[in-house]
């Protein structure tokens, strides 16, 4: 019998394990999965540190989001551990100012109690429009934001601040990297991940249809199927 991959996903903004619920359960029998805890620190550094703490020896590595921002950040820091890399719904930039702007806006509003309002800002650019009116879809998703509260949240968006421009790191990536996204992704579209394939010497850019930037849960079967190629290549 074939030893089990060792994968850690790493959750976006306002995630959690729930994020990866039905690939954790699709490829259960391949891979030996953990989610990594990306609620307590406070930059990028911080949480690719606690990352690599708890990690093995050597892993495969799928961040999606700020998830994404986190793996990048272990592959500036221990390349030689990470077997394969998968990069969803994510980009390679730094924030621009309007950016940072609205951040602090939300920073501000979570700071006075008021998390379930950012939350519902930011539901409709974080699905497919399509899915916003199905209550039994939006509410779990709902539940996890405020499960990962306000502290967590104003931590992650001081890390997401934070981060580096890190294109031209992309080029030091040496393991095959998939760089997955859904169609109708509004905050981070398929042309920055074309933008990070054309960086990465072994990238694959694959779209999935019909979702928008939290493809795990939109199309979950797509998206353990295309995690199931990665890990077996």
């Amino acid at each position: 019998m074939t030893a089990k991959t060792p994968l850690i996903l790493v959750p976006g903004l306002l995630c959690d394990a729930a994020l990866y619920a039905p690939q954790t359960a699709a490829l259960s029998d391949i891979a030996d999965i953990t989610v990594a805890d990306v609620a307590q620190d406070d930059s990028l550094g911080g949480m690719a540190d606690r990352l690599l703490a708890a990690a093995p020896d050597t892993f495969a590595l799928a961040g999606l989001s700020m998830g994404g921002y986190v793996a990048q950040e272990v592959m500036r820091r221990a390349p030689h551990r990470v077997t394969r890399l998968a990069l969803i719904d994510t980009n390679a930039r730094a924030d621009r100012e309007e950016q940072i702007t609205t951040r602090k806006s939300q920073m501000e509003l979570a700071a006075q109690g008021r998390l379930a309002e950012v939350a519902e800002t930011l539901l409709p650019f974080l699905i497919h429009p399509d899915r916003l009116a199905d209550q039994a879809f939006t509410a779990p998703i709902r539940a996890m934001m405020l499960r990962v509260g306000p502290e967590a949240f104003i931590r992650q968006q001081t890390a997401i601040m934070g981060r580096p421009d890190g294109r031209e790191d992309l080029r030091a990536v040496a393991v095959p990297t998939l760089c997955l996204v859904g169609r109708d992704d509004a905050i981070t579209p398929p042309k920055v991940h074309q933008e990070m394939v054309d960086h990465l010497p072994d990238g694959t850019l694959v779209v999935i249809d019909d979702s928008g930037h939290l493809p795990t849960l939109e199309q979950p079967q797509a998206v353990s199927a295309c995690l199931r190629y990665w890990l077996q290549r």
